[in-house]
């Protein structure tokens, strides 16, 4: 009896034992993965699949060699996705790698940049910044007088708030297009036009607001399919690329188009109407009738077809997503996924508003985000 007692009991000290060692392996080995990731500038190249031999080195560099500024960067991408875009932090979670941290370091870059626009206390501090802006596209990507990283974190540091600096020092640059982040800004002036004062509204017909949605957005969209071609290996032909590149921006002016119809009301509030003037005289309404009432019945209709135009784009550029690399795929249907789905909230009457905007509820997201991922 003793003896069995006693077997028991080295038993559970072995698997105790056996467990925490498991536990600790996989902590370290999460560490290590995590630490190979975040520091391309110590880890150029990392394989999908790191081998023991690097994964020991990752392990074995110095703490105080991990680039502060990077690692907080991040946390603040990641802090401002989660607060603005639930749809998109959801969808984060499921890419990976480099990949998901260079996609998490652009939408903090175009969140700043839009938050520096849209908080200036005047029309000349927005124009301030957007010139700033385009200063430091100049400089990072060696268009003007100045040339070099050391010059671009100069001048970032120099110029911009601090709450700002981590964005755009972090911004990827060597390896995303100058033009989609160009034409951004471009975007950003057009939303300074409903600030000019006057009857006239920068959005006048279709061709004016999907010009918009694609500077916008559009462009967004074409610079995180850069960032898939470039995190993954898979070959593609350089036609081929390029139309689902293309395709991938038509996909961002669905989704800016659902993002416009979800916020009529929030975007009244501050003077923007980006429904097409055009659409709103075919009712006998004026932009100002809109900024008066945005809930006004006329208005609906025109959201349901401004959402069928987003409908028809998605539907025309959706089979582009299954031809993105295997390791992006999956994740981009939950991302666009999770954002379409706001719009079919809005098809249906006595949806929820929170604080202005519809919502989707948790659950839903969640089961619509394992639809996108278990889609063979």
């Amino acid at each position: 009896m003793r003896t069995r007692s006693l077997t028991g009991y080295r038993e559970a000290v072995f698997f105790l034992v056996t467990n925490v060692l498991i536990v600790f392996g996989l902590v370290a080995f999460d560490n290590a993965l995590a630490i190979l990731q975040t520091f391309p500038s110590i880890f150029p190249e990392v394989q999908t699949l790191p081998s023991p031999l690097q994964l020991v080195k990752a392990l074995l560099v110095p703490v105080g060699t991990y680039e502060e500024y990077r690692i907080e960067g991040m946390r603040e991408g990641l802090a401002r996705l989660r607060k603005k875009s639930r749809s998109f932090y959801l969808a984060s979670g499921v890419f990976q790698g480099r990949l998901r941290i260079d996609l998490i370091l652009l939408y903090s870059f175009c969140r700043v940049a839009d938050d520096l626009v849209d908080d200036a206390k005047s029309i000349s501090e927005a124009k301030h910044w957007i010139t700033q802006m385009r200063h430091y596209l100049n400089i990072a990507y060696g268009s003007g007088h100045l040339k070099g990283q050391a010059t671009t974190v100069e001048f970032v540091n120099d110029t911009f708030p601090p709450s700002a600096r981590a964005a755009l020092i972090l911004l990827p640059t060597s390896y995303l297009s100058p033009k989609p982040l160009y034409d951004l800004l471009k975007g950003f002036e057009t939303d300074l036009d409903f600030s000019s004062g006057g009857d006239t509204f920068p959005i006048e017909d279709e061709v004016a607001l999907k010009t918009y949605a694609s500077r916008v957005a559009g462009t967004v969209a074409e610079a995180c399919i850069e960032l898939v071609y470039h995190h993954t290996t898979s070959p593609t032909p350089e036609h081929l690329r390029q139309q689902i590149i293309r395709a991938g921006g038509l996909m961002g002016i669905a989704l800016q188009y659902v993002n416009i119809a979800r916020d009529i009301a929030v975007d009244a509030r501050i003077g923007r109407v980006y429904l097409p003037t055009l659409w709103l005289q075919e009712e006998g309404l004026k932009p100002s009738d809109v900024i008066g009432d945005p809930d006004h019945c006329k208005i609906e209709g025109l959201r349901q077809r401004l959402l069928d135009n987003a409908m028809k784009i998605y539907f025309d550029a959706r089979e582009a997503i299954e031809q993105l690399p295997l390791e992006a795929r999956g994740p981009m249907r939950v991302a666009v996924e999770s954002y379409m789905e706001i719009g079919r909230v809005l098809r249906k009457s006595g949806y929820k508003v929170k604080a202005g905007r519809a919502t989707v509820p948790k659950l839903r997201r969640l089961r619509v985000a394992w639809s996108a991922l278990d889609k063979k």
